[in-house]
């Protein structure tokens, strides 16, 4: 090996490191009475992610369809002494997200951070899902960030600048069997924020596009299911609830918060999705084939019910809730996931 060659590689290298942290440093921004503004804030990851915020001193605006929700995790980020303003809103109509988002702006003058954060879940096999199913997912994850993406940018543009976090999945990554419409519609967000992403950068607007992988939030319960409802519940609780397998909501959330603070532009949550997405680039076939056989694992198509949606509520069985399934129960409780 030459050693005088590869000195100046390295140092090169090092040079680099060193000039990209300076960077990074540089974009990092104080949350402190500036205007956060999440949408699915209401449960779930979105009210975590407001009770970081508000731990910062921000000033939130939650978006949530459910009013009872959006009232109780008002309330619950309200006796930590934030500002709060609670917005019922369905992304998936325009016209709604465009009221949203200037009613905030009435409100705080301002918009600083906008987080795409409402999901829905359908899961279950092909052979049972719909054309509404995947119209429905394609509406939440995409259409919605973009509506409210397109609401926002023009205010943060006469700020001179402003972070969008978009919440995609490892889904938007990897295809998983079982969760088709879920899987098309965050693959739309990935390349919908990404070219964000490039486009707006030139007006201070920095968009991180985050893809996580199992978290504990507490959501499986509200999730839909269709096919042999109790069977597709049971296998998606309990590898939610894994603690090797997934992640804390509120770990996954402090992750979230620090890329949003420094504008990074891509986040994947868990070694395990990030091994995931690596071994899918490398060695495509056989990430195709470790998916076929995981789909003859799971649970088949049904000729009883099966194109019915229900929830995890209505899909409980002796494996869920059981000690196995602990911890996202409890998540549920502390995230507003649980029934009232």
């Amino acid at each position: 090996m030459d050693t005088a060659k590869l000195t100046p590689t390295v140092a090169v290298g090092l040079g680099a490191v060193v000039a990209a942290r300076a960077l990074r440093r540089r974009n990092r921004m104080d949350f402190k009475d500036r205007t956060v503004v999440i949408t699915g804030g209401s449960r779930g990851l979105g009210l975590v992610l407001a009770r970081e915020f508000a731990a910062e001193g921000a000033r939130l605006a939650i978006l949530a369809r459910d009013r009872a929700e959006l009232e109780r995790a008002e309330q619950k980020i309200a006796s930590r002494g934030a500002q709060v303003l609670a917005v019922p809103c369905d992304t998936r109509d325009r016209r709604q997200a465009q009221g949203a988002i200037k009613r905030v702006v009435d409100h705080y003058g301002r918009i600083d951070v906008l987080v795409n954060n409402a999901g829905v879940i359908q899961v279950g096999p092909v052979e049972h899902m719909s054309i509404k199913d995947f119209e429905d997912a394609m509406a939440v994850h995409m259409w919605g960030p973009l509506y409210t993406m397109l609401a926002t940018i023009p205010h943060m543009r006469r700020q001179g600048g402003g972070r969008i976090v978009n919440i995609a999945s490892i889904g938007g990554k990897i295809a998983v069997p079982h969760l088709l419409p879920y899987a098309v519609s965050k693959f739309a967000l990935v390349g919908l924020s990404d070219g964000m992403r490039a486009e707006l950068a030139k007006d201070g607007i920095r968009v991180t596009t985050v893809c996580p992988g199992l978290m504990r939030t507490g959501s499986p319960p509200n999730a839909l299911f269709k096919g042999r409802h109790r069977d597709e519940f049971a296998w998606f609780v309990l590898g939610d609830s894994l603690p090797l397998v997934s992640i804390g909501a509120r770990r996954a959330a402090r992750q979230i918060f620090t890329a949003c603070r420094y504008g990074d532009p891509h986040l994947t949550i868990t070694t395990q999705a990030r091994v995931a997405v690596a071994l899918s680039a490398l060695f495509p076939g056989l990430t195709a084939r470790v998916l076929e056989v995981s789909n003859r694992v799971l649970p088949g198509p049904t000729a009883d019910g099966g194109d019915q949606l229900k929830t995890g509520w209505e899909s409980q069985s002796p494996l869920a809730p059981s000690l196995l399934t602990r911890l996202t129960y409890q998540a549920a409780e502390r995230n507003n996931e649980y029934r009232h």
